[in-house]
């Protein structure tokens, strides 16, 4: 209860300081990408519910002379590439934390057809409300593996306490100023059970 009204009251703060960024971006998006300005995702949430998850728009649809959308890396903006780089982009979550989808600190919510690819210990990173930042955030990001990555977010899981997500904030406002462990092509790659391949915007 605690947390969610932390949630409720720090999302509602900080939409207010960040609103003249927020409207900004938006219109540079519109005028540099045309539409749609955010990027929607479904995602799995606390016990594995699904929701929309909010980003703003990093990359632009490019497509082929067959009519299929080009490489991620080909269709990144120079708009796109500072709007990661600041992390200006996961901006629109907050509104997922204010309706309740997410909280500030937890996994990170990954795509919903990795579900069934999950072990039982992995799975128990849906006992809890996805996260803007979390433990795998601060410890390497895209940096690490996908197994590490799912043991920071166990290890939140088991050991969460409003302590160490202060910590966890702590780190990732440090991490933001320093541009450190920002990769500019997406979330890490696709979970793939035993192989990962790069992800892409859609």
């Amino acid at each position: 209860m605690l947390k969610r009204i932390l949630d409720v009251t720090a999302s509602l703060i900080l939409l207010l300081i960040f609103l003249p960024i927020i409207i900004i971006t938006a219109v540079i998006i519109k005028k540099t990408m045309g539409s749609p300005i955010l990027f929607k995702q479904v995602r799995p949430g606390k016990d594995e519910a699904l929701f929309t998850l909010y980003k703003f728009r990093t990359m632009a649809d490019f497509k082929d002379e067959n009519g299929q959308l080009l490489d991620e890396d080909e269709r990144m903006t120079s708009t796109g590439t500072r709007l990661r780089k600041l992390s200006i982009d996961e901006l629109p979550q907050l509104w997922n934390v204010l309706k309740g989808d997410m909280s500030f600190v937890g996994p990170r919510p990954l795509l919903p057809e990795y579900l069934p690819r999950y072990s039982a210990e992995q799975r128990k990173r849906h006992l809890v409300k996805p996260g803007i930042t979390g433990w795998a955030q601060v410890n390497g990001r895209n940096n690490i593996t996908w197994d590490q990555k799912f043991s920071c977010d166990i290890y939140y899981v088991e050991n969460q306490s409003l302590l160490f997500d202060l910590k966890i904030i702590f780190l990732t406002a440090w991490k933001v100023l320093k541009r450190e462990g920002v990769d500019t092509l997406g979330e890490g790659g696709l979970f793939m059970g035993n192989e990962a391949t790069r992800s892409s915007e859609k």
